[in-house]
């Protein structure tokens, strides 16, 4: 059924080119002018029910201390590096006007006074963290409302005054805080528009012709806009994340040109057999479309099965990069039959410039190229793949070994989040962190906030300010604030370590499992650790924990969805392990560069840091999806042969050398999308670009050319084994041959007796 409707779809598209191109120009202008009506900014917001920083913020909302709500801080210290802020004047004055500046901006409830600190006495400042002990640095610390009553224009207009004073004031301003980590915007422009061009060049090489090379490009780029600019609207409803529309311009990119090329590759086929190209076309959309659709569904129910982690900005991300996802889907289906029945019988000749390369400079290799195809022959892939199939054990032991090896250190994998000493010198942020470590130590960027009820029992504070104080993991402790009304107190304290160290999730620890306890007692009395150090930090642990389950729901139910679309128990359980032992591989390869530093340079990377809380999830999620791409286009070329030959052996030599092109190619171009990501200024978009192309590159080499022929020509005819009594329960899969797939042929029955 799904085969002849996506033969019915892509013909009438090929029919009608013009009108489906323009549809799709009406719904992406519309989309775009809804965006720009009713879409918001993306902000974070992590939080997530049930976890104990989540409880301190519901206490400290309900003493209305205003310390539930976003903060920033401007760091400054005078120009002349030999003044300090106790014996310089003009430097104090304007601190005064500074201070003055940003309290008048809207939202800000509140600022610090170090000036004023400074003016009631030296040890006063030094003791509130306004003013370093050397008295060259000094912080404004500015309170904002909670997130949900704060835009993206409140840190613009934070942004500008620094920007302004800093031409007008003797003083060198920095800015940080969480107000910028919820509401900057990501850095992916370049990167996308890098992707792009890299992308266009891989698929000229391959297919030899500019008009060829340019509908993928054309269709993606059509399926992103729409995408991103239904994923601004969804913003201007519920917290969209800062990184999904990054992480969805990466993996829009990715999957929209891969599925272009599966498509594509098959019209070129079937013109080169002689078909008329409107018939090509819808052939190629009910055979390639058939994996595609499939891949693209498995990338969506991944991704939306982070739902698993009740963690509600990762749900929101994955919502959105879903989006992407199926938007791209439609477009193979629909918008890319209309570009190939627009372009005509052309896309079946290499172009002139393709034909002279080939006929130079890539010809002295000695190599026959394929005219039509401009790619590498399959027949050498035929010799590579029946090399690999005549000595199975060694390639598959050496291979799975390698992909053992690398997955190893995950052993050491450490989440958490970076923090701004992450970011490149270029940001302020990242100067601003620098400042403050310098001035008061590396604990002050990431102060935690403990919230007490004391119920009734008015010795608690002092017991509970003491404990605290005694820890070994605190430097701090700033005077307590109890609210009248309500007699909940908050308490901020300052650990000696960086909100990133290792370290300071022991204190955290520490401080819920020991002290708090200690100092509360028995009594009713409560206390909860809050903050932004400690709302990552829960969020992280969350998602640790709820990520062998997540794993375990995705393994099963591709297990169950790949099971009748091969008609075969061996063929899903093979493709679930050999897809864990990649994704395990790209895991160790972040923890390599990101935690232990190796090569880190390469990418921009300043400092270690760990990884990234949610993104082993978000990973396993595209990547487990993505690697379907190529597991369905190759195990459905190998599942055609065998239909039409029976034979194990013949079934994955032409079949993985069929798309061993298709496939190297593809990869070639999400590898290529994917790393110009890597070198991003934020880590996070760093981790994602390096973890899907690491993933992607070992999937399409080491997995899809060496393991998959060596396990399969091991287990021979067990490869398609099925119970009888299963084959007959099964619902017939949407794989089979070519005229299987429009509807001209029966399908034979695969099972073995």
């Amino acid at each position: 059924m799904l085969s002849k409707a996506l033969l019915r779809l892509g013909a009438s598209a090929a029919r009608h080119p013009w009108r489906v191109i323009a549809a799709w120009l009406i719904a992406a202008t519309l989309a775009v002018l809804a965006a720009v009506a009713f879409g918001g900014r993306t902000a974070d917001s992590m939080t997530a029910p049930g976890l104990d920083s989540q409880r301190a913020a519901e206490l400290i909302e309900r003493a209305g201390t205003g310390q539930e709500g976003m903060t920033a801080h401007v760091v400054v210290t005078p120009l002349d590096g030999d003044a300090t802020f106790f014996d310089d004047d003009g430097a104090r004055t304007a601190l005064t006007r500074l201070r003055a500046e940003v309290k008048r901006l809207p939202h800000v409830l509140g600022t610090s006074d170090p000036a004023g600190a400074l003016d009631a006495g030296g040890d006063t400042a030094v003791r509130g963290g306004l003013v370093s002990a050397d008295g060259r640095i000094a912080v404004v610390r500015v309170q904002y409302p909670d997130q949900s009553r704060l835009s993206a224009e409140d840190l613009d207009a934070l942004v500008e005054l620094g920007d302004r004073l800093r031409a007008e004031m003797p003083l060198r301003i920095e800015m940080g805080g969480n107000l910028f980590y919820a509401f900057s915007d990501p850095d992916g422009g370049v990167s996308e528009l890098i992707g792009l061009l890299a992308a266009a060049a891989i698929l000229f090489l391959a297919f030899g012709s500019l008009v060829a090379a340019a509908l993928p490009i054309g269709m993606a780029v059509f399926g992103l806009t729409v995408g991103v600019a239904t994923m601004t609207v969804l913003a201007g409803v519920t917290d969209v994340p800062t990184f999904a529309p990054v992480l969805g311009s990466m993996v829009g990119l990715g999957v929209g040109i891969d599925y272009a090329l599966f498509v594509l590759a098959r019209h070129r086929e079937y013109l080169a057999r002689g078909l008329d190209p409107h018939e090509a076309a819808g052939r190629a959309v009910a055979t390639a479309g058939r994996p595609v659709v499939f891949a693209g569904g498995t990338v969506v129910v991944s991704i939306l099965g982070m739902a698993v982690a009740n963690v509600p900005f990762m749900t929101v991300g994955g919502l959105a990069v879903s989006i992407v996802v199926l938007t791209m889907v439609l477009a193979s289906v629909t918008l890319l039959p209309a570009f190939l029945g627009a372009a005509g019988p052309r896309l079946g000749r290499a172009g002139r410039i393709a034909r002279a390369l080939r006929a130079g400079r890539l010809g002295r290799f000695g190599r026959r190229r394929d005219t039509e195809a401009g790619a590498v022959p399959a027949a050498g892939w035929r010799r590579w793949i029946g090399h690999v199939s005549r000595h199975p054990v060694p390639y598959a032991v050496g291979a799975a070994g390698l992909l053992l090896t690398a997955t190893l250190p995950v052993l050491g994998l450490r989440v958490g989040l970076p923090d701004d000493g992450s970011l490149p010198q270029s940001r302020t942020e990242r100067r601003a962190y620098d400042l403050v470590a310098e001035g008061f130590g590396p604990g002050t960027n990431g102060p935690l906030v403990i919230a007490a009820d004391p119920a009734g029992d008015p010795g608690v504070l002092d017991r509970l300010v003491a404990t605290v104080a005694a820890d070994p993991g605190i430097a701090s402790v700033a005077p307590t604030h109890v609210d009248r009304a309500t007699g909940i107190a908050t308490l901020v304290v300052f650990p000696t370590t960086s909100p990133q160290d290792e370290a300071t999730a022991d204190t955290l620890a520490r401080l819920r499992s020991e002290v708090l306890p200690t100092a509360i007692g028995d009594g009713p009395a409560r206390a909860h650790v809050g903050g932004a150090a400690a709302s990552l930090s829960d969020v992280g642990g969350r998602t640790s924990q709820r990520l062998p389950v997540f794993v375990a729901a995705v393994l099963a139910l591709s297990f169950l969805l790949l099971t009748p679309v091969f008609r075969s128990v061996v063929v899903p359980l093979k493709a679930v392990l050999l897809n864990l032992l990649s994704i395990g591989a790209a895991y160790g390869v972040m923890v390599a560069v990101f935690q232990w530093g190796w090569g880190g340079a390469l990418i921009g990377l300043e400092a270690t840091v760990p990884v990234v809380s949610f993104i082993p999830m978000f990973l396993f999620a595209i990547l487990f999806g993505l690697s379907m791409d190529y597991e369905v286009f190759l195990l459905s070329r190998v599942r055609e042969e065998y239909v039409r030959t029976g034979d194990n052996g013949t079934a994955i030599v032409e079949g993985v050398a069929g798309t061993a092109r298709i496939i190297t190619s593809a990869a070639l171009i999400m590898v290529a999308v994917f790393l110009s990501f890597a070198v991003a200024e934020d880590p996070s978009a760093k981790m994602f670009g390096l973890g899907l192309a690491t993933a992607i590159f070992i999937d399409a080499t080491v997995v899809r050319m060496v393991l998959v022929p060596a396990t399969m020509t091991l287990l021979g005819r067990t490869n398609w084994w099925l119970p009888k009594w299963l084959d007959w329960m099964l619902p017939r899969g949407p794989v089979g041959t070519d005229a299987e797939s429009t509807g001209e042929a029966p399908r034979p029955r695969l099972v073995d007796r």
